[in-house]
């Protein structure tokens, strides 16, 4: 796990989809559990949500809130 992967989930925004706009780290549980079903997109903006999903599921999504202020 990439420190400055963590830092992303709280600045980057979906792209696109129903959540568009919306920052990574605020995707619901349902949507980044979509996506482990179906497969997360290539690239950095997959890793992203893998690795947002891992820390929903584990409920460890407390951990961003640092890096939110």
């Amino acid at each position: 796990m990439n420190p400055e992967n963590l830092k992303k989930l709280v600045v980057v925004t979906m792209p696109y989809g129903k959540y568009k706009g919306r920052i990574i780290a605020d995707l619901p549980g349902n949507y980044l559990n979509w996506f482990a079903r179906e497969g997360f997109p290539s690239g950095s903006l997959g890793q992203l949500l893998a690795l947002m999903q891992e820390l929903d599921h584990n409920g460890l999504k407390h951990l961003l809130d640092p890096l939110r202020k």
